[in-house]
């Protein structure tokens, strides 16, 4: 049976908002720099091919995917506005429409993230182990449509 990689990534520590700041707009903190570099480093380890990165528009969401990018060589990052503030269900959308690709990689927040984790690999939400800032969840799971329980964890990492 075939099957399909899916590689999540928690952007890492980001400052905290200036007054008036929106959310979206908060830049990665000099510890998220390194966090980053350190993700990149790890995915380049083990051998992290993606076929098709997916980003938050995030600032912090954004520098985080371009440091790891930069480490693995690879340029093609996209941009999904849906990964912002996004549901375990929204992402399972976002991930769906990608399905043609065999190892995704999407970079986005938390709980979305931590949440999906839960989902995907024992059914059910609410029994997750966290993803830090800069973690990687690294999920392998039959091809085709995504289902609760169905990911198996090939790794888990944080800085």
């Amino acid at each position: 049976m075939a099957t399909r990689e899916i590689i999540l990534l928690r952007h890492a520590h980001a400052e905290n908002a200036d007054p008036g700041q929106e959310d979206i707009a908060r830049a990665l903190s000099v510890r998220g720099e390194a966090e980053a570099d350190a993700a990149g480093a790890w995915l380049k380890q083990h051998a992290a091919a993606p076929e098709r990165v997916l980003c938050s528009p995030a600032a912090r969401s954004r520098e985080t995917c371009e440091r790891v990018l930069a480490a693995l060589g690879y340029t093609d990052m996209r941009n999904e506005p849906r990964i912002y503030d996004a549901t375990p269900a929204s992402l399972i959308r976002v991930l769906d429409d990608h399905a043609d690709a065999g190892t995704v990689m999407l970079v986005g927040h938390n709980p979305g993230l931590e949440t999906l984790v839960a989902l995907l690999t024992e059914g059910a939400s609410d029994s997750g182990r966290g993803m830090p800032p800069g973690a990687v969840a690294w999920l392998s799971l039959p091809a085709g449509a995504i289902e609760p329980g169905t990911a198996q964890v090939r790794h888990f990492w944080w800085p």
